[in-house]
């Protein structure tokens, strides 16, 4: 018999009483029934953001939040600065350019956040900037950005500050209005504890004021219809119904520990982790980890996707390989979402199992010691 653990940065474990939720009868969605569960569901995610602003909710993939705030806030020929420092900064990039979008690219190093003055420094030289495309937890790296920082950069020009929160959110801090966070996009399957399938867009007054002049091509992502719905406390297409009844439950779960407590508890068990990496004689790949998941460099000599495959094959433990250009160079384990002491200790013995299997030499224990003693501290 074998049990299984998801310990990747999403899609990732969803709690028994919101599945149990999401298997109700399906209702009409064009009732006040269903009108009833989506104003809780909408009022819960204006808790776990820290926002005044509309947030509204898509049918889709948390990709179709980002597609969302790129073609909603800007037109065609318009420039945007957009930080590249892995995967899913680069996306921001590659939409921008489908629409027509000019993009000054602001490039990281890899496993390094990004500095809130060269942002500042780019601003100042480039005046017709309309937006700053970052990302709160980049996943692809582990890397966590200083969004407050560049909050403070970006509330002092025109331009508005949108943030990649899909992984980051309820994982790492996010004071969407105290920051000047003008849009946040974020996702269902990761640390709001749902399948995938939901995306969520934030949007201030300044964004909104940019709404009413872009002239990019939309339809089904079109705020201005999403915004005459929710003022009605409804979605102007068919919308993710079950998920939506999931999506109330967990807003409870959260609510009930608290989002900052929420965000503790994953700064606990990514410190145990990280703690215990170091005790396997290993290195963290991040130099600003993220609280979302830990990339970790695989060592010489041990083949990084077969310790990842033997890991969910023979153990039940699914971590993720690296992406990209770390292909085979790194392992992540998340400690993302539905996860409490025992899944980072159990995902830690996994690791060394596997590890000693591969011939990696380490005091068999010391992971799962110093993860003991962090969690215990």
């Amino acid at each position: 018999m074998k049990k299984t653990y998801v310990m990747a940065p999403g899609p990732t474990m969803v709690p028994e009483e919101v599945l149990l939720e999401m298997a109700k009868p399906m209702i009409h969605h064009r009732t006040s029934q269903y009108k009833d569960i989506f104003k809780k569901a909408n009022e819960g995610l204006k808790y776990v953001l820290k926002t005044a602003n509309d947030v509204f909710t898509l049918a889709s993939s948390g990709t179709g939040a980002m597609e969302a705030a790129v073609v909603n806030l800007l037109s065609k020929d318009d420039t945007a600065i957009v930080i590249r420092g892995g995967k899913f900064g680069e996306r921001f990039g590659e939409m921008c350019e489908a629409y027509g979008v000019k993009v000054i690219p602001v490039d990281v190093t890899w496993g390094t956040p990004v500095d809130a003055e060269v942002i500042k420094k780019k601003l100042a030289e480039n005046k017709n900037v309309k937006a700053v495309f970052a990302t709160l937890a980049e996943t692809s790296t582990g890397t966590k950005n200083d969004i407050e920082a560049l909050g403070k950069v970006v509330a002092s020009t025109s331009a508005v500050l949108v943030v990649d929160a899909v992984s980051g959110l309820c994982a790492d801090a996010l004071e969407t209005d105290k920051w000047n966070v003008d849009v946040v996009c974020s996702g269902s399957q990761k640390g709001l504890m749902l399948p995938p399938g939901l995306a969520f867009i934030s949007m201030s007054k300044k964004a909104m004021d940019m709404v009413a002049k872009s002239n990019l091509p939309k339809f089904y992502f079109d705020i201005k219809e999403y915004k005459n719905a929710l003022d009605k406390d409804d979605v102007p297409w068919t919308p993710g119904v079950s998920l939506v009844r999931g999506l109330c439950k967990t807003m409870d779960i959260i609510k009930e520990e608290g989002i900052d407590n929420v965000i503790a508890r994953h700064a606990r068990l990514a410190n145990a982790t990280r703690e215990a990496v170091k005790a396997l004689g290993l290195k963290v790949y991040s130099s600003s980890p993220s609280n979302a998941v830990t990339p970790v460099n695989v060592p010489a000599g041990i083949d990084g996707e077969a310790l990842v495959k033997t890991m969910r094959t023979k153990y039940g433990v699914t971590i993720a390989g690296g992406q990209s250009e770390l292909k085979g160079k790194v392992f992540r384990i998340a400690h993302l979402g539905y996860m409490v002491e025992f899944d980072t200790l159990t995902a830690i013995a996994a690791l060394e199992m596997v590890l000693k299997e591969m011939g990696y030499k380490f005091d068999v224990g010391s992971g799962v010691a110093a993860a003991l003693k962090a969690l215990a501290g």
